[in-house]
């Protein structure tokens, strides 16, 4: 009998053993990046609160205007690019990256390098 992979469930065992070793704090909040399969959403958080500093995403107003006819991974370029406009409006400059678990590639990789262009460090 053929048993089906379950790769969300990988991924949350990957997630929990990065976030083990990763935190975020009000100077450096944590950038987290959750991936469905045809939105990406992004948030700043501050973990010693525990609350969400900003978030973006594709399903929003402005932005699905934006990504409108693009591929996916440039969409989440985009994405990248506006949380940094956000984060930068808020005081925020530096990061600590959480990949969510997922392979540093494509999409991912793709917010990670919108959020640089916007002036993020890492």
């Amino acid at each position: 009998m053929i048993i089906k992979i379950d790769k969300n469930s990988d991924r949350k065992i990957r997630h929990a053993r990065v976030r083990k070793k990763i935190e975020g704090s009000e100077q450096k909040p944590r950038l987290c990046v959750y991936k469905s399969l045809s939105h990406i959403y992004v948030q700043f958080i501050d973990d010693a609160k525990g609350v969400t500093l900003v978030s973006c995403s594709t399903m929003e107003n402005e932005i699905k205007e934006k990504v409108k006819g693009l591929k996916k991974s440039a969409a989440a370029k985009s994405v990248g690019i506006e949380a940094a406009k956000r984060a930068k409006a808020k005081g925020i400059s530096e990061v600590v990256f959480d990949r969510g678990g997922y392979l540093y590639t494509g999409r991912v990789k793709s917010v990670a390098d919108g959020a640089r262009e916007g002036g993020l460090k890492f």
